[in-house]
């Protein structure tokens, strides 16, 4: 009789796990599901220009407003010192992600125009939205092994926004470059649209204008030109102006060549800028306490940044559910891709992070906070990050595929994301 109290003790708990761990992926699907409904062509409330509206201001204003208003709230020195192995866990899943697209592209022959695609789904996960959902909904259910509620609340968001932080830093300097070396090879080079041009920031844009007159800038690639796009025209050179080149301005040519192959101001997207002022704000105890706290003098700063950056998740979840509604349409995109990048991202990729979280426990590398270590396992655990769907409408190559790809993923990860972390929550209890 023992034993079966015991067997039914456990199955209570499990699923206690199972709820805890389903309700956050739920609350995503819903919203998820509403944004398609306001895309679609009848209701019309989140269309075409609407959704670029809302993703410029998603890009520009919540999400780094989230990020730097959660990291100067949640990180100090100390827990960043005692942090140091979560960048190094998710270069781990970059990098694990990018071989095993790799392996996918060998395998499946896709097209080599979604090549990049493939690699960037398998390599960056939803770093940003999911773990700040998850993870607070989790510590807030009845059956989580994390002990005291408040605690865990605010550990959990200091560990959501440092993996939402460093995903960015990530996405935008790695995936970024390898979705435009792809989608280039395959193009006459990425159709820059409008959230592109807005990227680029405005001191470029008036520096651009001031030199337009005086020298050469970069050729315009052919396709730009034909489709329309607002490109700054180039002044036609002379045969003779074009004998004068000096060797000063062909090197300055290379190097802006240089600078456009390696996209660096990306790599400081308003993400980036976000995470530095939080980061500075958090590890600098004065300018912490001017800011962030009940009796902080210019506390208002702060509460603000966290308004704006509540606003986030939400506007990020319906443009992904609006986005969707494309792969709902149909598209060229193979079986075996869409169903090899799940694979990757649901099975393989979380079976090497149990044996890497597990083995960086054993030899002291991660202390012994069941929290942390669910998160850091939970970062292998999940869907393609949203990002990818911006990257390809900045490059203009495999939209529908990309939307049919976060389609399947998405309507997948209530499974296995509930699964996984019930998984993960059993490991670390």
């Amino acid at each position: 009789g023992l034993g079966f109290g015991r067997r039914i003790a456990a199955m209570g708990k499990l699923l206690n796990l199972l709820v805890a761990s389903v309700m956050p992926v739920l609350k995503i699907l819903i919203i998820t599901a509403l944004g398609l409904f306001l895309a679609v062509d009848s209701v019309d409330i989140l269309g075409m220009d609407a959704r670029k509206h809302l993703n410029n201001v998603v890009f520009f204003v919540f999400s780094p407003a989230l990020i730097a208003s959660n990291l100067a709230k949640y990180i100090t020195l100390k827990n960043v010192v005692m942090l140091w192995f979560m960048p190094l866990n998710i270069l781990f899943t970059f990098i694990v992600g990018s071989l095993l697209g790799w392996v996918l592209i060998r395998i499946t022959d896709a097209p080599h125009a979604l090549r990049g695609l493939v690699l960037g789904c398998c390599a960056a996960g939803n770093l940003g939205n999911m773990p700040l959902i998850i993870i607070p909904a989790v510590c807030k259910e009845r059956g989580s092994p994390f002990g005291d509620v408040d605690a865990c609340y605010e550990n959990g968001l200091a560990y959501g926004s440092l993996s939402m932080a460093i995903g960015a830093v990530y996405m935008w300097s790695y995936v970024y470059n390898i979705m435009r070396l792809y989608s280039s090879r395959s193009s006459d080079g990425p159709k820059f649209e409008a959230l592109a041009i807005a990227t680029s920031f405005a001191t470029d844009t008036l520096e651009g204008l001031s030199k337009g007159h005086s020298g050469p800038l970069l050729p315009l690639a052919k396709s730009a030109a034909s489709e329309g796009h607002t490109e700054f025209e180039l002044v036609p050179m002379t045969s003779e102006h074009k004998d004068k080149v000096p060797f000063l301005e062909k090197l300055k040519q290379g190097i802006q060549i240089f600078g456009t192959m390696f996209n660096l101001r990306r790599l400081f997207a308003p993400s980036t800028i976000g995470a530095i002022v939080g980061f500075a704000v958090g590890m600098i105890p004065h300018l912490q306490g001017l800011l962030v706290g009940d009796k902080a003098p210019l506390r208002v700063f702060q509460d603000s940044a966290s308004l704006l950056g509540d606003a986030a998740i939400p506007a990020v979840t319906l443009v992904l559910g609006a986005n969707l509604l494309k792969g709902l349409k149909g598209s060229e995109v193979r079986l075996p891709v869409v169903a090899g990048i799940i694979m990757v991202r649901y099975v393989a990729l979380p079976l090497t992070g149990v044996v890497i979280v597990k083995s960086a426990v054993h030899f002291g590398f991660v202390q012994r906070d069941p929290l942390y270590q669910f998160v850091l396992l939970l970062q292998f655990a999940l869907p393609p990050a949203m990002n990818i769907g911006t990257m390809s409408q900045l490059f203009g190559t495999g939209e529908s595929e990309c939307s049919v790809i976060l389609l399947a993923s998405y309507a997948l990860a209530s499974v296995a994301v509930t699964i996984w972390s019930a998984i993960f929550m059993w490991l670390v209890a």
